[in-house]
């Protein structure tokens, strides 16, 4: 145990934010770069080492939490490193970007604040980049097998590490221009700075995994003729059709899903353009949908001068503290203020959009929409209640339905899907077609970022062992394992 008295002694404190004012000014990450490492060690300290650590539960890959958090307590960095990659090969994206479910397990959450786990892995691997801890691990030798991962998100990229290290020759084939996914045009620069990508896939080109972008399996390459080229395949294209909100006015100008407005703004970072061609530049925006994607809609309006930003979220705002039917260990759905609802904006909640008008040259001008409330299960609308707000851009982020099939990937393979769409897999996630696997959003459905990476660890081992007849590969979970949740 790293302070026998630490959680009774020491309270709870996160990163330090940027002032609002600065930070929206720019397109860096939010926190106050180094304020961790002062606070980090007796934060770390605050982990009582139970005996029965339910935030192995709580966190899908299995993280050793205790174990790292008693080295950072030490601040010994170079072994807290070694623990927190033994279960994550990327600890600087879930360190940015999980919600942390193994805080809402933390056995200490249960009458006080919870460790700062998410702090703790972050300052962990941010520090082991900086001290040279991190170094390619090649394979001492190579098994003679190929593998095609398709999609370069976080599952994607798990397998092909994974895979690269057991000692086969791994090809990454991207249909976007950069390497990423979701990390590369889904999240914006403030939530997690790009260099954090480009150094690791500089760590995994030295180890031997090949990197193919622009290439969309299904267009530009035959499925069936790559399963026939290499020797297994990893599906891990991610669940990337959103879902539409097919209501009059839809097709107007300035209707656009987030997926559409989000990468354009990231393609500015990265020097591709100079500004965005979707851009909320003195408008008054609109974001249909309450999660994580919506919040990066809000934040991203803040830095391209929106006039005014209003998030609407048809259910129910949550409560600040746990409800009695949500207990602990189980995530539970709590009132959120990321920092991107710090920067200001409106939130509306129990709404429903009714329709979409425009002015005469066929761009949207406001959103109708009225209040909501479930009855016995079915969700009803509200008489008297409907109002009209200005929307001159409005993102739809409701989260998304399944993967792509436009694109002819699942029927070239000829691959079942499951009752949800999403393309069915075995236990070890193996697919019907022989010596295709599948992992991560594009098996399970949207998911969380901690749960892309398992998948991705858990293929790879699936894999591993249909090529050589055994594995050491870890493998956290099963493609029917759940989020603790209720």
């Amino acid at each position: 145990m790293a302070d026998p008295k630490g959680f009774l002694t020491t309270g709870r404190e996160v990163a330090e934010t940027r002032p609002v004012g600065e930070r929206v000014k720019d397109w860096n990450e939010v926190y106050v770069p180094g304020s961790l490492l002062p606070i980090i060690s007796k934060q770390a300290g605050r982990c009582m080492d139970c005996g029965i650590p339910f935030c192995h539960n709580g966190c899908p890959l299995g993280n050793l939490i205790p174990e790292w958090n008693d080295y950072a307590y030490r601040e010994d960095w170079s072994a807290a490193s070694e623990r927190l990659h033994a279960t994550n090969n990327f600890p600087e994206f879930t360190g940015r970007l999980c919600p942390a479910p193994c805080e809402s397990a933390c056995v200490l959450g249960i009458n006080q604040p919870a460790v700062t786990i998410k702090n703790v892995e972050v300052s962990i691997i941010d520090k082991a980049w900086d001290s040279g801890d991190v170094t390619p691990q090649p394979p001492e030798r190579l098994s003679g097998k190929t593998v095609a991962v398709i999609g370069s998100g976080p599952a994607g990229l798990a397998a092909a590490q994974q895979l690269t290290r057991a000692g086969h020759t791994v090809a990454v084939f991207e249909r976007a221009d950069r390497i990423g996914g979701l990390l590369r045009y889904g999240i914006p620069e403030f939530k997690m700075e790009k260099s954090h990508i480009n150094r690791r896939i500089e760590q995994m080109r030295a180890e031997g995994t090949k990197f193919r972008t622009e290439v969309e399996i299904g267009k530009d390459i035959d499925a069936a003729k790559l399963r026939r080229r290499y020797d297994a395949v990893v599906i891990a294209a991610g669940a990337t059709v959103s879902r539409d909100l097919p209501v009059p006015g839809r097709e107007l100008n300035g209707v656009h899903f987030a997926m559409e407005y989000l990468p354009l703004a990231n393609k500015v970072q990265e020097g591709d353009l100079t500004v965005s061609p979707i851009t909320a530049e003195g408008k008054h925006v609109v974001v249909i949908g309450g999660g994580d994607t919506g919040a990066d809609c809000v934040g991203t309006a803040h830095r391209q001068g929106a006039a005014s930003v209003t998030q609407l979220e048809i259910m129910p705002q949550p409560g600040e503290e746990r409800n009695a039917n949500q207990p602990w260990p189980t995530f539970p759905m709590l009132y959120k203020v990321t920092s991107a609802h710090e920067e200001g904006g409106e939130r509306i909640y129990s709404v429903s959009t009714t329709h979409f008008e425009g002015d005469e040259d066929g761009n949207v001008q406001s959103l109708h929409l009225i209040e909501v409330e479930f009855k016995d299960g079915k969700l009803e609308q509200k008489a008297g209640t409907e109002r009209v707000i200005p929307a001159q851009l409005v993102t739809l982020a409701m989260g998304f339905t399944g993967t792509d099939q436009a694109n002819g990937l699942v029927q070239q393979f000829g691959l079942e899907l499951d009752a949800r769409g999403n393309i069915a897999r075995d236990e070890d996630y193996a697919t019907d077609v022989d010596g295709v696997y599948v992992a991560g959003d594009a098996g399970r459905g949207q998911s969380l970022i901690v749960w892309a990476i398992a998948e991705g660890r858990s293929a790879a081992r699936g894999v591993d062992r249909f090529l050589t007849g055994t594995s050491a590969l870890h493998a956290p979970i099963r493609p029917t394992d759940r989020s603790l949740t209720v």
